[in-house]
């Protein structure tokens, strides 16, 4: 009876979790077409999308240096594949509905959506892959597909087209064929000793013969999903060449299933590594002979010629690696302590399951060290490969100079595999110490116990998820995104012969196909005259980042000069100029204005203010702001900080306390002004109040 409740109570249990899972998993899916305005890191799109999405549209782009034809760093083959191919066919179904229903589906919102629904449906491999290994080893899949689910590593990461979320997936994939090789090993092996056994101990030719036939039919093990395995490592490695530090454990698990073993040899060793490189060969070549014609390094002509020699072809991670030897080099991405993935990164992506992970493997290096090796998980074991996949690339990944949270992304699945169920259970069910200490039972009993941590971990769990979600999926540089929506609209409405000149300051790259202007570089064709034309450049772009606002304001004047005398001159070229900045440095901005004594001709104009958005780079400010200045940013006195009765520090009240989270609030926008240059001289300026969209309190 006792048996009975506990399964019961067990079942409803895992079926709560598999509901909440579900939930998790068609949120991720629809978080895609929201979308998330959030902005995580620049390489989201000019790794990828800005480049494929640009030449297959022929729109204006920005190629970073690692698309370089002299030496690129990063492999076209899995983008064009994944990005590429399915845009010919959205492209097909955007020309017949525009044709016969006069219905436009490509713009600025497809740009961003469609790619990331064919990254978001790989995603989905991470979580089939997790189900397939629990199902093999008899694990409780429901906790750890909602752990998975749940994970803001899946809901922001998963959705986004970061090459990182491939090797993700990628890593996912040879983890899954690795736990099955190893499981089938062990299976085939063990029976096969056995039945040896069996057959030496047999009396009778009769029974050698039943138990030979058996020993014949057991299925064959030793090189199963070899091309697959080599396969998906070249294209980790074309995708990421940090793939190396991730699938070399895996490989080194597979290689040495079943050794120590009468039926497995170094010979099979040698044999499996041999054909292991074999296998690669096809892959290999084929993303080398797509990135050479890519990158023009392969025409045509010399194929047909058979003029080929080692520099017509491209090896892309050769050149990354290379790239990334130079310390210069990664130190101009910035520099990082050895430590940062350890005591920041990994919290930040899995919080209190990092925790449980990095304890329990100092509890296995602890017992290594003391030589108890007779309660180390079996070498090869499941527990063993999943700990080799989180810790071997997490050292190695240390020893670089340059560490963000996305790089660490692969190991979100071994990971979530080994902890997950200790979000219920507590960080630890037994108690895990070798002594009976007091200080060790008190640590145990008041924290680690399933009665002290496990009513709170899920908890804790979910909260932080949901927080990151929130502030990296919605509120981290969200502007960049509605800023381009609103240049698209200008570009597409503004009068012909007439410059869109756009400055942004302290915040991240703006991915120019999402402004969705023809290309100024390529040859367009016109499908009414049959002619081919060149389009005239338009719309000049010009990035700041984080350069002070004296020198901002001294690029304001060079620009605006420099139109004016294009405007004045023979061709007469209007032209519009616009900033985009934090509205946190409005304040700022003005100061900057009155210092470089460009009042008496230039007028800031506010157009718009993008909520909700935040640069790290221009950080709100909490503290020292006047008690007047909580207007959002525009300026309604030429003195900044307006009057107070009282010039003297206010009272802590609750309406101090409110105007300062007032001003808090409105700081949490991307300002968008137009800067007209007054052609009539005034003693003084005035700077145009506009009339600002409300914000939440």
């Amino acid at each position: 009876m006792r048996l009975t409740k506990l399964w019961q109570t067990r079942s409803l249990s895992g079926d709560r979790h598999l509901s909440t899972y579900f939930c998790f998993a068609a949120l991720r899916f629809l978080l895609v077409f929201v979308p998330q305005l959030g902005y995580v890191h620049p390489d989201e799109f000019f790794q990828s999308v800005e480049v494929m999405t640009g030449d297959h549209f022929r729109l204006e782009h920005t190629r970073s240096w690692e698309f370089n034809n002299s030496m690129p760093v990063r492999s076209i083959t899995l983008p064009f594949a994944l990005l590429r191919v399915p845009w010919s066919f959205y492209e097909f179904l955007a020309l017949y509905l525009r044709t016969w229903w006069n219905i436009e589906i490509l713009g600025t919102y497809a740009y961003v959506v469609f790619p990331r629904v064919v990254y978001t449906l790989i995603s989905y491999s991470n979580d089939f892959c997790l189900y397939r290994i629990c199902r093999l080893y008899g694990l409780r899949f429901e906790i750890r597909l909602l752990a998975l689910g749940s994970s803001w590593v899946l809901l922001v990461f998963g959705t986004r087209t970061f090459s990182n979320s491939l090797e993700l997936a990628m890593c996912s994939w040879l983890l899954c064929l690795v736990s099955e090789c190893m499981l089938r090993t062990n299976t085939v092996v063990y029976k096969k000793e056995f039945l040896e056994e069996k057959y030496d101990k047999a009396e009778s030719i009769s029974e050698r013969v039943r138990i030979w036939k058996l020993k014949n039919a057991l299925p064959a093990h030793n090189l199963q999903h070899l091309v697959a395995m080599s396969t998906i490592c070249v294209a980790g490695v074309f995708n990421r060449p940090t793939f190396l530090l991730f699938g070399a454990p895996m490989v080194f698990f597979w290689l040495l299933r079943g050794m120590g073993t009468r039926s497995v040899t170094f010979r099979d060793f040698n044999v499996r590594i041999t054909l292991f490189c074999l296998c690669s060969l096809p892959a290999l070549f084929l993303f080398i002979f797509c990135d050479s014609l890519y990158y023009q390094h392969l025409t045509a002509g010399e194929l047909q010629m058979m003029h080929l020699t080692i520099d017509n072809f491209v090896f892309t991670p050769w050149n990354f690696i290379k790239a990334n030897l130079d310390s210069a080099q990664t130190a101009s991405h910035g520099v990082h302590p050895c430590y940062v993935h350890l005591m920041l990164n990994m919290p930040m992506l899995f919080n209190v399951l990092a925790l449980a992970s990095l304890g329990a493997f100092a509890q296995l290096l602890l017992r290594f060290f003391r030589a108890e090796y007779q309660v180390l998980p079996r070498f090869q074991s499941i527990v063993s490969l999943m700990s080799g996949a989180v810790f071997v690339p997490l050292f190695f990944l240390s020893l670089i100079n340059h560490q963000e949270p996305r790089f660490l992304l692969p190991v979100t699945f071994p990971l979530l595999l080994l902890h997950a169920p200790k979000l219920v259970t507590g960080f630890s069910a037994k108690y895990p110490f070798q002594k009976d200490h007091p200080l060790l039972r008190c640590f145990y009993d008041r924290l680690l116990c399933s009665k002290a941590s496990g009513p709170y971990l899920l908890r804790i769990w979910y909260v932080s998820n949901v927080a990151l979600t929130l502030f990296f999926g919605f509120i981290h540089q969200a502007g960049v995104y509605p800023l381009a929506a609103d240049m698209s609209h200008v570009m597409a409405t503004k009068p012909e012969a007439t410059h869109v000149h756009l400055l942004t300051s302290h915040i991240y790259s703006l991915p120019l196909h999402l402004v969705n202007i023809p290309s100024s570089r390529v040859l367009h064709f016109n499908r009414q005259t049959h002619q081919r034309y060149r389009r005239q450049r338009d719309f000049y772009l010009y990035e700041y980042g984080g350069l002070s606002l004296d020198s901002l304001m001294q690029k304001i004047k060079l620009i605006s000069g420099n139109c004016e005398v294009k405007l004045s001159g023979p061709k007469r070229l209007r032209y519009k100029l616009y900033l985009a900045i934090p509205a946190s440095l409005s304040g700022d901005l003005h100061e900057a204005l009155v210092r470089s004594n460009a009042r008496s001709y230039l007028n800031f104009e506010l157009l718009n203010v993008f909520y909700p958005h935040l640069s790290m780079e221009a950080f709100p400010r909490l503290q020292g702001r006047h008690p007047c200045d909580v207007d959002a940013p525009h300026w309604a006195h030429d003195d900044l900080r307006g009057t107070c009765a009282v010039e003297q520090p206010p009272a802590l009240s609750f309406s101090y306390l409110n105007k300062q989270f007032s001003s808090f609030v409105h700081q949490l926008g991307l300002a968008l002004y137009e800067i007209d240059v007054r052609r009539k001289r005034t003693p003084s300026v005035e700077l145009t109040k506009s009339k600002l969209p409300e914000a939440p309190a």
